[in-house]
Formats: C-alpha cells, structure tokens, sequence
C-alpha cells in the first residue's frame, strides 16, 4: 500500500522496512525472524492484559463503592 509521503503511516511503513532489511541483509534465518517477531506482539499482548486488568479491578472498587 502506498502512503502520503512523510504521513505518519508512511513512516511507520518505511521504519518497519529498514528493520526488515537489516534482517534480510543479516541473513537472518527466517524462524528468528518469526520468532522475533512473536516474542514483540507477545509481549506487547501481555502489557496490555497487564493495563486492561489494573482497570478492570479498578472499574470494580467503583462500581461496589
């Protein structure tokens, strides 16, 4: 897909090419790369559970309050 140059999501399209290309260019065995990427969402996911958790608990001391 191609983007507005220098918009924001062109940018984001054009950083995650250049981590892409050093992978490429490193000659990185694909299952790193795959796993790599897992261990980055996985992560992420967990953060976010993490957040949605706090609020969650938080959401309930209101609500019995």
């Amino acid at each position: 897909m191609d983007y507005k140059p220098y918009s924001p999501e062109w940018n984001r399209k054009r950083y995650l090419k250049e981590a892409l290309d050093n992978y490429l260019d490193d000659y990185v065995d694909n299952d790193i790369i795959f796993q790599d990427i897992s261990d980055i969402l996985s992560k992420r996911s967990e953060q976010a559970y993490e957040e949605f958790s706090k609020i969650n608990s938080l959401e309930r001391r209101l609500h019995f309050k």
